[in-house]
């Protein structure tokens, strides 16, 4: 194709079109891939308004021979959603419900509404959509449409098929219709709609050939659903036709859904088998029972899920022993009595078909029930993720998704397994196993390197011997995500010749000039065509000198592409409810925003596909600029994929060549000039006090104007002593981060306040140096990417805490972004350090170590009931090393205390990022998605605690109320204890400047 077109195409998009229209690379390059092995450089990116848009674009794009890609979240698992299209995201506007019948049961939605985000609107009236994806947070009812996808609920509720009930489109001529029900008899007797009556009429020609061919079970999704159009039909719903079709048909502007009641109290039994050829087997018994579901969870994911730390509590709750396989077995009666009574069925039958716990080998089995809401979901997490999971594999070989959701008649579920599982043995490898047991339907990924040309023809050597056998069993080699390019090529050999010529009839009449989705289920291009792949020929990576460890990855510059490689564009990023992960796609909504897309132009720019400097760019530095670090998806990213390490290894890349903007240095050098403020802080403070000044900072700094800066004060932390408490203490040694020390003493002295009540003997850290310059971990230098300086603090701060750390004596400090750089990016920073190793081993938040010693008896404070509301925001890193538990456990201490947590992203504030004149809109944005509503609505009397340094900025700027540190809170119980308890927040853990250190004073850890 010319430049010319694409310039021309953009052109005409521009003066015609509302919406974000971008045909640079970076935008593209996030594009450019799916869920699958697959990356196609899309022509461009049009994100329309209106579905009006959209229609218009299509009809620019047609008439100047463009192809055009629908896309909803992008999480296709066969290549459906990349081609050399224009792509037009629905994802992110067209999310309207546009009527909603709930005494009828039905609900009218633009193709870009997530599943999720339709549920949470349906639930108020009792209903929900019931095919429930894995993917549901991401997953747009108009991708889940051309996909026919199908949900572990679907032994009771069936494929998309089953629950569309009309679809409007526009054709490619830009005619825009509905395809719903259809009376046959008339549609053949009438001239009027020519399209309607030649499809009928195919149907009529075909029926006996698609009753011969088509597999008869419930998880067929492979090539166009054409059997609805056979005159024995049950409504000769033509919808159906356009379910399944992949986007290459019509482009879809309206759904009509089928609802369902929202299920009522359910019961898991978790069934054990110490053999997976066992469990397959039993699946044929256990669905006898009447479950919604029976999902597989085999050995290599219970493992893989034991070691990320989101799953790890859920693995320990439901699994016992060592089973090679779990099939959990969902039951959905009407009353919680209904539920018990299939619990101990299932039970009976486990027993029956002869497991026990005490049976050895393949008889080891029983079950274990999950009847707590909270643990259901926890299983449910960890089962929708499973495919995720698989691929948190750190090795170059990973688990590829091309013979992934087979479906076979359920009675021949075993040997299907055990036929393939021999294929996957001949050819050197093994298969990671999950999903759908209830309706025969697995997901099995060989684990290969697909940067290899040996094992792509590896895979299609299993792939045609896995379909093989499929057929062989009278099944389907699509069974829930579709055929995209790894599978529609093969529809020949399972549907013959006869019914792939009418497929492509289908094409042609729907889309003449082949302009939507081309090569998707007809005319497709081979499967193992590496030049489509996401690694093609020739890919390799530039070798960078990493500031961080990534030897724990393959590939290359010592790991970091293997790291960047990690992501799968499984889209979890994309979630718009839970968790924390990913904060700013929840305000901008766009792809260049979540960490999906950072990671897919990171892997482009560091392999040079991108072009020249692509990885220090200023597009790069662009597509980073809303990451506040939360480090969220180190957490919950299914993979790992660690963005916040990643963009100091940007911005490391970056300072080495462009050096650092005054904004940068100022941010960067705090804890430097912090004594120099301590001793000036009304000059330092000017800033705040005079209009003129605040817009100077704005113009030369960056910082914006309608951000108040945190207040200097003369009175910081600085402790007259090295150590106090009792002397027979049990010994603790206390960081005082540069935050709390200079702006927020008072946390710290509450801090030691709690620990000397508790009998502990406190250290302060202190630089081992001797200098006046207070200790720091370097935080602010990593996120300006000045490695250097943040090695040099990082050392000095391991240098007063090792001696300690060695001694087995606890290091405990306050700010969640700085006591966890501790285990986090300073071991980065000194891979294999013994010192560094030890001291990470130590290091815990003051809550983690008050939590820890409750645990083990050893906490003892005298403190008094406080009868107040309190609601408590998580900072983003407790979160994401899951420390949120430690935190409500130690507020709980507190007697007659009411806890709430707010459900809540990240605050927003994230450090500098919330300061910044190009990112405060952001920051305020990301406040207002939850945390500060909540605030707002808590009662004037309620106290709002939050340990984050930042997070109380923001709460305090944006909600104009006080929150309050961990430690504060409990000074205060102990207060109420003794009779002088503050009546206010503001009241908490002042400076006690009498304060008198209990028993010896020392000077070090010796």
């Amino acid at each position: 194709m010319a430049s010319s077109v694409p310039e021309a195409l953009e052109r005409r998009l521009r003066k015609a079109v509302k919406g974000e229209i971008a045909f640079d690379a970076f935008s593209r390059g996030r594009y450019a891939t799916d869920a699958s092995i697959y990356q196609i450089m899309p022509v461009g990116v049009l994100v329309p308004d209106t579905v009006d848009d959209a229609i218009a674009a299509v009809a620019l794009a047609r008439e100047e021979k463009v192809t055009v890609l629908p896309r909803g979240g992008g999480t296709s698992q066969c290549g459906q959603a990349v081609n050399t299209s224009l792509v037009v995201d629905c994802s992110k506007k067209l999310t309207r419900i546009l009527d909603l019948d709930v005494a009828g049961r039905q609900v009218r939605v633009e193709p870009g509404i997530v599943l999720d985000d339709l549920n949470r609107q349906l639930k108020k009236h009792g209903l929900w959509f019931p095919v429930d994806v894995s993917t549901a947070s991401r997953a747009t009812i108009g991708g889940m449409t051309a996909n026919n996808s199908c949900g572990g609920r679907s032994l009771r509720y069936g494929a998309m098929r089953d629950n569309v009930i009309a679809v409007e489109a526009a054709m490619a001529n830009g005619e825009r219709r509905w395809f719903g029900r259809t009376d046959r008899a008339a549609a053949l007797r009438s001239n009027a709609d020519a399209l309607v009556r030649d499809l009928l009429t195919l149907g009529e020609r075909e029926a006996g050939e698609i009753e011969a061919r088509f597999p008869k079970v419930q998880r067929r999704v492979g090539g166009y659903n054409i059997d609805a159009l056979v005159p024995s039909g049950e409504t000769n719903n033509l919808a159906h036709l356009l379910v399944g079709s992949e986007g290459t048909l019509a482009f879809t502007t309206a759904v009509d859904l089928r609802l369902s009641p929202l299920l009522g109290p359910k019961a898991f039994g978790v069934c054990h088998f110490g053999s997976f050829h066992q469990a397959m087997d039993a699946a044929q018994h256990l669905v006898t029972l009447g479950p919604i579901a029976v999902e597989l969870v085999d050995r290599t994911m219970i493992a893989l899920a034991r070691a990320i730390a989101t799953f790890q509590p859920t693995v320990e709750r439901v699994v016992r022993g060592d089973p090679d396989a779990l099939l959990v077995v969902e039951f959905a009666e009407d009353t919680e009595e209904a539920n018990a009574r299939k619990l101990r069925e299932l039970e009976a039958m486990m027993g029956d078909l002869g497991f026990s716990w005490s049976g050895a080998g393949a008889r080891y089995g029983g079950v274990v029930p999950v009847t707590e809401a909270p643990w259901q979901a926890a299983v449910t997490e960890m089962r929708q993720a499973g495919l995720n999971i698989m691929m948190s594999m750190k090795e170059a070989g990973k688990p590829v998704s091309f013979v992934e959701d087979c479906a076979v008649p359920l009675p021949d579920l075993a040997a299907y397994t055990a036929g393939l599982t021999a294929i996957f043995e001949a050819h050197g490898t093994t298969g990671t196993w999950y999903a759908h047991a209830s309706v025969g339907c697995l997901h099995v990924r060989p684990v290969l390197n697909m940067k290899l040309d040996v094992d792509a023809r590896r895979m299609r050597s299993m792939a045609e011997q896995a379909f093989e056998l499929v057929r062989k069993y009278k099944g389907s080699h699509s069974g829930e995500h579709g055929d995209g390019i790894v599978r529609s090529e093969f529809h020949e050999a399972m549907f013959g010749s006869r019914i792939v010529r009418a497929f492509e009839e289908v094409k042609d009449r729907f889309d003449p000039e082949q302009v939507f989705n081309p090569g998707k289920i007809v005319r497709a291009p081979r499967m193992d065509d590496r030049t489509l792949f996401r690694y093609p020929p020739g890919y390799e990576g530039q070798e960078i000198t990493p500031a961080l460890d990534w030897s724990a990855y393959p590939g290359a510059s010592q790991g970091f592409l293997g790291a960047i490689e990690m992501c799968n564009n499984n889209g979890t990023c994309r979630k718009l409810d839970g968790g924390v992960m990913c904060p700013s796609y929840r305000v901008t909504r766009d792809e260049a925003d979540v960490t999906r897309g950072r990671a897919n132009v990171l892997r482009l720019a560091l392999t040079g596909q991108l072009g020249d400097g692509a990885l220090t760019s200023p597009e790069m530095a662009d597509s980073l600029k809303l990451c506040v670090s939360c480090k969220a998806c180190k957490r919950e990213c299914p993979t790992g994929v660690d963005m916040a390490r990643m963009k100091i290894e940007v911005g490391a890349a970056r300072h080495a060549l462009y050096g650092a903007r005054l904004h940068e240095r100022l941010v960067a050098h705090l804890p430097r000039y912090a004594r120099f403020a301590a001793k000036l802080p009304g000059l330092f403070n000017l800033r705040d006090r005079v209009p003129v000044l605040k817009r100077l900072s704005e113009a030369l700094a960056g910082f914006s104007a309608s951000r108040s800066l945190p207040v200097w004060r003369a009175d910081v932390f600085a402790p007259p002593v090295a150590s106090e408490g009792p002397a027979d203490g049990r010994e603790v040694v206390l960081f005082a981060d540069t935050f709390n020390r200079a702006f927020e003493r008072e946390n710290l002295d509450a801090a030691v306040r709690v620990l000397v009540a508790g009998g502990y003997r406190v250290h302060h850290a202190l630089p081992a140096d001797g200098a006046q310059r207070a200790l720091c971990c370097g935080r602010t230098y990593l996120s300006t990417g000045m490695i250097d300086e943040a090695k040099t603090e990082a050392r000095r701060l391991i240098d007063a805490l090792a001696p300690f750390a060695e001694r087995g004596i606890p290091v405990i400090g306050l700010e969640p972004s700085c006591l966890l750089t501790l285990r986090d990016e300073i071991p980065a920073l000194f891979p294999g350090d013994e010192a560094v190793a030890t001291v990470e081993a130590k290091a815990m938040l003051f809550e983690e170590f008050l939590h820890a010693e409750a645990k083990e008896g050893r906490l003892s404070l005298p403190l008094a009931p406080l009868p107040r509301q309190v609601l408590l925001h998580g900072h983003c890193h407790q979160k994401a090393f899951g420390i949120m538990g430690p935190v409500e456990g130690v507020l709980r201490l507190v007697p007659e205390l009411r806890l709430s947590v707010i459900e809540s992203s990240c605050c927003g504030m994230a450090g500098a990022f919330g300061y910044h004149k190009e990112t405060v809109e952001a920051s305020k944005a990301m406040a207002e998605l939850s945390l500060l509503p909540a605030v707002r609505a808590a009662s004037p009397e309620a106290l709002i605690v939050a340990d984050g340094t930042s997070c109380r900025h923001q709460i305090s700027d944006g909600a104009a109320r006080e929150a309050v540190h961990v430690a504060r809170l409990l000074a205060m119980s102990l207060d109420a204890g003794n009779g002088s308890g503050p009546t206010a927040p503001s009241d908490l853990g002042k400076p006690d400047k009498t304060r008198k250190p209990s028993g010896e004073v020392t000077h070090g850890p010796g």
